[in-house]
């Protein structure tokens, strides 16, 4: 399958360590959190636990917005829609945790109780202010 997601907003998403805003479902409403993320062509990983991880179990139909400004004056965003898949190897979780973690200010090994959750982007809009 082709990536979803065009060049210009792999360039955004890829381009400093902003917030990113994870929307899962729980009980039919919608559930948004802010996380660290990483994404490389097609797949956005992040590592969570608690409700975001429970809502992504039970449903794992997602989304993701990340948005760039400069003092309160937004500048670009990007959102994407996506099926998340809970990964419960603890390898790949510690790999994943190497590119986040770091990109945040946050040594690799730090927050061990997360789980690794990829979301494969099914579709990308993007824009620029």
């Amino acid at each position: 399958m082709a990536n979803p997601v065009p060049t210009e907003a792999e360039e955004l998403l890829t381009s400093e360590p902003l917030m990113a805003h994870f929307a899962t479902c729980a009980e039919g409403r919608p559930h948004v959190a802010p996380v660290w993320y990483h994404y490389h062509d097609g797949v956005l990983e992040v590592l969570t636990t608690g409700r975001k991880l429970a809502n992504v179990r039970e449903n794992p139909r997602v989304a993701v917005s990340v948005q760039k400004d400069d003092r309160g004056r937004a500048e670009w965003m990007v959102s994407l829609r996506g099926t998340a898949t809970v990964v419960e190897d603890e390898e790949a979780r510690r790999e994943a945790a190497a590119r986040i973690n770091p990109k945040y200010g946050a040594p690799a090994e730090e927050y061990p109780e997360n789980v690794l959750v990829r979301v494969a982007v099914g579709s990308a809009h993007y824009q620029t202010y």
